[in-house]
């Protein structure tokens, strides 16, 4: 199989090695603009923020994005570019994009201007290509040194699904297919915010039953959402919902747990976001799900306080106050004595 992935920073890299390593034809594109192809050429064995991670040298590096589509005429195409440039990117690819050629966003977020997932974003910009998702827990570090993860695909019909699920599966990859397409793109977006409040919470200082309820009432908030914009809970309390938030929420490879943690500390978000030299979706993700709690009415106050913390100064330790004093209620609604 000939693959094109599209951004080349730690995702883009790290897919790019799995699928060089199951023998996979691999073209990996940068925008010009950008350092990390020249990196790349210069030394694949010491790759910025992937510690022991080696680019096979068949992994070819272009920064011309025809040559990467046209000349390499992928059978795949990976979306791999940081959320706050996959309309752009798709918008520049989409002349030499084929009608029914298949490609997959591994990307996380919202566009705020739009409130669109990200797939969608795509879907608007290459209405003629055929547009899947990949997400899950699965972070680049691990996955660049085919340590054991497993994540989902969600398409628009069995066969791309399947066809995806082929291309990417390995002993050391494991890939479930869904038809839920809209529940893979929030769960793996929002769970980014919810990450940043634990990232926060352990930056204050206080201990797992505080990041426990966070990340169990997070899953809450994401699931009154979901459930309301037609996901199936079951994808929430799956690989994309579940799954990615535990993964993100608790390491110290998660950009948006070690960008709250220097929130918690005293940083503001800029200079957290600087700190971790990586972009931090959470941050660029927040606004968007709190626009998407008011436009249908569902109540998300953790999403609130995050976004008060990070664009109101709020001070941290009064936001979990905040949280904890809310009015008193019951856990499930639909539970009655």
């Amino acid at each position: 199989m000939t693959v094109t992935v599209l951004g080349a920073g730690t995702w883009g890299v790290a897919l790019s090695i799995l699928l060089a390593t199951k023998g996979t034809d691999v073209c990996l594109w940068s925008s010009s603009e950008t350092t990390e192809i020249q990196e790349l050429a210069k030394n694949r064995n010491e790759i910025k923020n992937l510690p022991g991670a080696k680019l096979p040298e068949s992994v070819r590096l272009t920064n011309d994005l025809e040559e990467a589509i046209t000349k390499n005429d992928p059978e795949l195409i990976v979306f791999a570019v940081a959320s706050p440039f996959v309309r752009r990117v798709s918008r520049d690819a989409s002349p030499y994009i084929k009608a029914g050629m298949k490609t997959v966003n591994v990307a996380k977020g919202i566009e705020e201007s739009t409130l669109k997932t990200l797939l969608e974003v795509i879907d608007d910009e290459i209405p003629q290509a055929d547009n899947s998702v990949l997400s899950g827990p699965s972070h680049a570090e691990e996955v660049s040194r085919l340590i054991p993860t497993t994540v989902v695909v969600a398409s628009k019909s069995r066969e791309t699904a399947t066809f995806i699920q082929d291309a990417f599966m390995t002993d050391r990859f494991r890939v479930y297919t869904s038809s839920d397409m809209i529940g893979v793109c929030l769960g793996g977006s929002i769970k980014n915010v919810i990450a940043l409040a634990a990232g926060i919470s352990d930056g204050l200082g206080f201990g797992d039953n505080t990041k426990a309820a966070l990340m169990t009432r997070g899953i809450a908030e994401i699931s009154r959402l979901g459930t309301k914009m037609g996901c199936k809970l079951e994808t929430l309390c799956g690989l994309s919902g579940i799954g990615d938030l535990f993964v993100t929420a608790t390491s110290h490879h998660s950009r948006n747990w070690n960008a709250g943690y220097l929130i918690g500390k005293g940083m503001s978000a800029d200079d957290a976001m600087k700190e971790v030299k990586q972009v931090v979706e959470g941050v660029f993700c927040a606004k968007a799900a709190l626009k998407l709690a008011e436009k249908y009415d569902v109540e998300m106050p953790i999403i609130e306080q995050v976004n008060q913390i990070l664009f109101e100064h709020k001070p941290a330790l009064k936001a979990v106050s905040d949280l904890l004093m809310r009015d008193r209620t019951k856990e499930h609604d639909n539970l009655e004595w």
